[in-house]
């Protein structure tokens, strides 16, 4: 019945299976049939004969019966490559599966029709790597479409998947739903497991999705989220939050907002940011929440304290192999393990810890005082595929790590933060970022669910329909 895959979201390819206008198996094959004519390099592995089998038989009763979903190169599947991106790990196979994806496929239904690049260990915001070569922006395929989560960005706003998973260390689910023009959730810590055989690490790492609307990853969280053992940082199950969609409105009225241009010492395009500011105000006006002005939302620096340890996680990764693997890694990460090495001792392991104190302690002292902040995902539109990560734009000097600086500290304090699209500049997308108290999701989807009504967004590139 249909040569192309679904365009519109993964909610309404599940309806489209229960009123028989499509099949998941013709839906499968569409996929394939689009990453085959792709130039997106989007997909690094597709095991078609088990995902056609899967689709033969899937139940569309589930919430995402017979749905063909990506999973990020850095999510375990068993059987399926291990490589974490890296051409040291080329060869891995998983020996197990991640507990989020178990749920999306085994009580979802969803088909896991491939895995999606990555960057090198998740630790860089542009996908482009040795071993897979540079992932493409299906609205400029010669800039990024941001990272870790770059091939899940390009593969759902590109038209091949209508859905699949991300994870966030620093930004890395937010930063590319923001480059591509996608609707992406940082969840609170811990609200999505990770395990098995998940190291601690950093404690920065929250797991979801990236999806073309706000009822998709309410109902990816509705399925996947819930305790369980082997992570004890792990939340007990919540449900409901699709259903609820669009009953908590009420709820925001009244909120106190801060609308930050430079949330986290960040620098953002003015060009950019007067459009995000007219967003945001429009959305703080639809829903009758307040704008407060004059509160002080500084924070301290933490980034040389979040790279580092993220860093010494890597070089525990490689192990053995370094540092004759050097060669083989791509710049950023090699550079970042050979500056971490020496730096990380028990001086450096407890200022970490105070700067996180501290910036706990802000955090606590600026939503003590708004609901909500709102600021970009982004400082400036998609740079170049193949990078360099940029550190200035329009004459204003960025900085190292400009682009993490308005997502990490979601991460370090562990609230939930979305990336909502919200208009273009010179044709790129560009996201709102707005981030709120611990376990708020509901307060964020219903304000993202209001944005995305009043100010409805293209669900995939320009064009993609007609390539």
């Amino acid at each position: 019945m249909g040569n192309t895959p679904w365009l519109g979201d993964s909610c309404s390819l599940v309806d489209a299976f229960r009123a028989g206008e499509r099949s998941p198996a013709e839906e499968l094959q569409a996929t394939y049939d689009a990453i085959d004519a792709s130039d997106l390099n989007a997909f690094c592995y597709t095991p078609r004969e088990q995902a056609m089998e899967a689709a033969l038989k899937a139940d569309v009763s589930l919430p995402f019966g017979g749905v063909p979903i990506g999973v990020k190169e850095l999510d375990a599947v068993n059987g399926w490559p291990a490589t974490e991106a890296c051409v040291v790990f080329a060869d891995e196979v998983s020996t197990h599966t991640s507990v989020m994806v178990d749920r999306i496929s085994r009580i979802g239904g969803a088909v896991l029709a491939g895995q999606t690049t990555s960057s090198e260990f998740g630790g860089v915001n542009l996908t482009r790597t040795l071993l897979h070569g540079a992932t493409l922006n299906p609205w400029n395929t010669a800039h990024t479409p941001g990272g870790s989560s770059g091939g899940t960005a390009s593969a759902v706003s590109g038209g091949l998947v209508t859905i699949a998973t991300g994870g966030d260390g620093g930004g890395s689910i937010r930063i590319p739903a923001g480059f591509t023009g996608l609707f992406g959730l940082k969840a609170t810590f811990g609200r999505i497991p990770r395990a098995p055989r998940t190291t601690i690490g950093n404690m920065t790492v929250t797991i979801g999705c990236l999806s073309r609307s706000v009822r998709d990853t309410a109902r990816w969280f509705d399925v996947c989220n819930g305790y369980d053992a082997r992570d004890q940082f792990s939340l007990p199950r919540t449900h409901g939050w699709e259903n609820e969609l669009g009953t908590h409105t009420d709820s925001l009225r009244g909120l106190r907002v801060a609308v930050v241009p430079d949330w986290g010492g960040a620098v953002v395009s003015p060009v950019m940011w007067a459009l995000l500011e007219n967003a945001a105000d429009d959305l703080i006006a639809a829903t009758g929440m307040v704008r407060v002005n004059g509160i002080d939302t500084s924070l301290p620096s933490m980034g040389a304290a979040w790279s580092i340890s993220g860093m010494i996680e890597i070089h525990a990764q490689l192990g053995d192999h370094w540092p004759e693997c050097a060669d083989v890694l791509t710049p950023e990460i090699r550079l970042g393990v050979q500056h971490t090495l020496g730096r990380y001792d028990a001086e450096a392991r407890a200022k970490i810890e105070e700067r996180r104190m501290e910036l706990n302690e802000r955090m606590a002292a600026i939503f003590g005082e708004v609901d909500l902040v709102m600021t970009a995902s982004n400082p400036d539109i998609a740079f170049a595929a193949e990078g360099p990560l940029p550190d200035t734009f329009g004459g204003l000097v960025a900085g190292a790590g400009n682009n993490g600086r308005l997502t990490f500290p979601a991460n370090l304090h562990g609230n939930p933060a979305v990336s909502i699209p919200a208009g273009t500049v010179d044709g790129f997308p560009v996201g709102l970022q707005v981030v709120g108290r611990h376990y708020s999701e509901q307060l964020l989807f219903d304000a993202s669910l209001v944005m995305e009504r009043t100010q409805p967004w293209p669900l995939v590139a320009p064009g993609v329909g007609a390539r």
